[in-house]
């Protein structure tokens, strides 16, 4: 998932799609402490999304694409 997609969503959306993005790494989680995770790469992933998603709403939030200065 790109930035660029993700600030096309609504406000609504995003917060929809960081809640399923928090499930998602729930199960993933469990699933590496029960050993049913094959590919560990994919809770890396999934976090950096959760941080994209944020990213965007902060943004939104605040009021636009502001340089961090």
């Amino acid at each position: 998932m790109k930035a660029e997609e993700l600030k096309e969503l609504s406000i609504q959306e995003l917060v929809e799609r960081e809640k399923e993005l928090a499930r998602e790494l729930f199960n993933l989680r469990f699933q590496m402490a029960t050993g049913q995770l094959s590919n560990h790469t994919s809770i890396g992933k999934t976090k950096r999304d959760i941080a994209r998603v944020k990213t965007v709403l902060r943004e939104k939030d605040t009021g636009g694409d502001e340089a961090g200065a």
